[in-house]
């Protein structure tokens, strides 16, 4: 199994609309072969003095069964449609694939 953390920074203004996106493409994601979870968050205050907050970041946590999943993933046709339909609001994006230390 792998982990993704995606960091996406979306233009200002942007945020919901970009959700709302994301969102509607959840269950075709989840219906992929080898889709454990796919989880946009975002940041919640907390109080705790290390945390950065940044309200036009959403952060993406996946899971997939392997590097081979994710690649497929990638190159879903739902996934061309949603960064299609994106591309405009966001402003960076940066991916951490991980493995079980």
């Amino acid at each position: 199994m792998i982990t993704v953390i995606a960091s996406i920074r979306v233009k200002a203004g942007k945020i919901e609309a970009f959700l709302d996106i994301m969102k509607a493409n959840l269950p075709y994601v989840l219906q992929e072969e080898g889709c454990i979870e796919y989880s946009p968050t975002v940041d919640l205050e907390t109080g705790l003095p290390t945390q950065r907050l940044d309200a036009n970041v959403v952060t993406l946590v996946e899971k997939w069964e392997s590097v081979e999943c994710l690649h497929a993933h990638l190159k879903a046709p739902h996934i061309a449609a949603y960064r299609a339909k994106t591309k405009d609001m966001v402003e960076e994006m940066t991916i951490r694939v991980l493995k079980r230390a």
